[in-house]
């Protein structure tokens, strides 16, 4: 068993919130028992997910999207008092970490994208650096885009949309996890062949056809799951925690 507050402090210290310009607040977002024993890790904090957390009598959730954002109205209403009430009703913590939950050298939603993926990072780019710039960990270029897109499907088990109009090997790849169609331009800045993200938004298609680099959308759930566990799991290790990783299935 871990206190809250020391749980929180061990959460804290390893992905460094202070150092982010975000968009919700990171860390503890909902308070629960003062004790706990269980975490369960997910992407997002869904009423689907708060159920299966009450379910395994789990005493704290650690995910990636939290119930807060700024410009929210503030109102108590709807999906949002179906989840709090579920929270308080069962006495659960909700931890949540969006950028900085990305940005983890290690454990990071991007650095264990690129883990699974079997990319190394050679650099940072974008706002923040939370982009990753790097090559095959065998070193040796994807014959195209669309064996780096194949690549991409089978390791996240769902299609990905491809726009390629170069049709060339692929030696530097950038991605970033997420909702990150706006970092295309600083991946072609840095130098990258494709770009790996969860969605693509409209000008991306002209922008990938006119420069010539490929981008591959995966889904920004898909693209996002191996984050949170993988924090959790570090954490729970450390302060001798049981944790459960609960994936609950989002197309989008």
């Amino acid at each position: 068993m871990i206190s809250r507050p020391d749980l929180l402090t061990t959460f804290n210290g390893l992905l460094q919130p202070e150092r982010f310009r975000d968009y919700g607040p990171n860390g503890l977002q909902v308070e629960g028992r003062m004790e706990i024993g269980k975490i369960v890790s997910g992407v997002t904090a869904s009423r689907a997910l708060i159920e299966a957390a009450i379910a395994v009598h789990a005493d704290a959730i650690f995910v990636h999207h939290g119930l807060f954002w700024r410009g929210q109205d503030g109102c108590v209403t709807g999906w949002m008092k179906q989840r709090l009430a579920l929270l308080l009703a069962h006495d659960i913590n909700l931890f949540a970490y969006h950028l900085p939950l990305d940005a983890h050298p290690e454990l990071g939603n991007n650095a264990q994208l690129g883990l699974q993926l079997g990319l190394v990072v050679q650099a940072q780019f974008g706002e923040q650096n939370l982009g990753c710039l790097g090559r095959h960990a065998n070193g040796i270029a994807f014959a195209s885009a669309q064996a780096l897109a194949d690549r991409v499907s089978f390791v996240l088990n769902r299609p990905v949309v491809l726009v390629d109009q170069a049709r060339k090997a692929i030696k530097k790849v950038a991605w970033c996890s997420g909702g990150a169609q706006s970092y295309f331009e600083a991946a072609m800045a840095a130098g990258a062949d494709a770009f790996i993200t969860g969605e693509i938004s409209e000008p991306q298609a002209h922008l990938a056809r006119e420069c010539g680099v490929a981008f591959i959308a995966c889904g920004h759930h898909a693209s996002e799951r191996y984050g949170a566990p993988a924090v959790a799991a570090h954490v729970a290790a450390q302060c001798g925690l049981t944790h459960e990783f609960i994936d609950i299935d989002n197309p989008a």
